[in-house]
């Protein structure tokens, strides 16, 4: 439930809820999520109950109805934030400036404008900032209105934050000095002394042998040990911010540590082979997976393509000391998602749900800042 006087924000592109949770843990309330992925809002709806949900382009909603469609008529809203599509900045991917989704970006913009929030936030991959993106960009800043302080472009790398992967993202943050406390990038800077967190820590616990035939959601749901009392730990099962969290995922956590997300994956034994000849931190020659460093960070994962695109899986790094592919909970973990959040019961839609989401421990520090300038 909202609480009185607590800052809120509309979280556009909200996916599976990296950015909202980060949001919900650094005390923001939840108030809207936009998606038109069916699959990614109800994943969203699982683990944020408390927020108005709506599967819509945002591209055919003016900032008027879209307070409507969220039941925030007559509220002010703190902030807007998300995650534009980034598969047509991406340098993995064609880097075409003519992506239609690459139209998403200024869209974001446009309704800052119309909803005129305190603040704003958002992100995407480091692509973006590519001089063929150049007049998309500028095209989008145009829109914003003279009343905002737009901070330079912010290239922050989980890692440093305390998650175990190496994910980096740009983040794009505006405010109104006449209602927030000045906002400087040095603030955003990576705590000093924070731990590292590697891949042995991430996957602390998580049971090893996976059995191939686990497809299904029910099967998923297995035992896991208790993990270490430090930060990340903490952040693996406990920092449940109010409103947040699926309850029945929480009982079974808290009752018998039960988590889901343990889907299985069936290789042949050639495949099998290769992975245990693959070297950590090393590729397999033929699928080009990354075999995972125990003693490192994982690089980004990623999501694949969605249905207009093929609905192609991307690769999946492998398990550091097994022989297969890691599940979504692993892969989960390596982002900094809780053991009690959940996803999709497919590993196709997990796997991109994951993907496509910022790490909610970099998230909760950027909005952490953010909360502190607001008076």
């Amino acid at each position: 439930m909202k609480l009185r006087n607590t800052p809120n924000i509309i979280d556009l592109f909200s996916g599976v809820g990296g950015l909202s949770l980060g949001a919900a843990r650094a005390g923001f309330a939840i108030c809207g999520a936009v998606d038109n992925d069916s699959n990614a809002s109800t994943a969203h709806k699982l683990n944020f109950p408390s927020t108005v949900h709506t599967n819509s382009d945002i591209s055919n909603l003016t900032g008027k109805q879209l307070k409507h469609e969220l039941q925030l008529n007559d509220e002010r809203i703190t902030g807007v934030v998300g995650g534009p599509p980034c598969q047509g900045f991406s340098n993995m991917g064609r880097r075409d400036k003519h992506d239609i989704r690459n139209t998403l970006f200024v869209e974001f913009f446009r309704l800052v404008c119309e909803l005129q929030p305190k603040f704003f936030m958002v992100e995407n991959v480091p692509g973006i900032m590519h001089s063929t993106f150049g007049s998309i960009r500028e095209h989008a800043f145009s829109l914003i209105c003279p009343e905002y302080i737009v901070l330079p472009p912010l290239h922050l790398s989980a890692n440093d934050y305390g998650a175990a992967t190496s994910r980096t993202r740009v983040f794009f943050i505006g405010y109104r000095p006449s209602e927030m406390a000045c906002l400087m990038v040095e603030q955003f800077n990576s705590p000093k002394g924070i731990k590292p967190v590697h891949v042995k820590n991430a996957l602390y616990g998580l049971p090893k042998r996976i059995n191939p035939k686990w497809q299904s959601e029910k099967d998923s749901w297995q035992i896991v040990g208790k993990y270490v009392d430090d930060e990340f730990g903490r952040r693996l099962q406990a920092y449940v911010p109010p409103g947040v969290g699926n309850l029945l995922s929480l009982k079974r956590l808290r009752k018998k540590q039960e988590v889901s997300g343990f889907l299985g994956t069936v290789h042949s034994d050639a495949v099998a082979v290769r992975y245990s000849n693959t070297e950590q931190g090393q590729y397999d020659s033929i699928s080009k997976a990354f075999r995972l460093d125990l003693n490192s960070f994982c690089p980004t994962i990623r999501a694949g393509t969605g249905p207009d695109r093929g609905s192609f899986q991307a690769v999946r790094p492998i398990h550091p000391t097994e022989s297969r592919v890691i599940t979504p909970r692993e892969g989960a973990r390596l982002q900094g998602f809780p053991d009690w959040f959940q996803f999709s019961p497919t590993k196709w839609h997990s796997f991109r749900q994951i993907g496509n989401s910022v790490s909610p421990i970099l998230a909760e520090y950027v909005f952490s800042v953010i909360a502190g300038a607001l008076d």
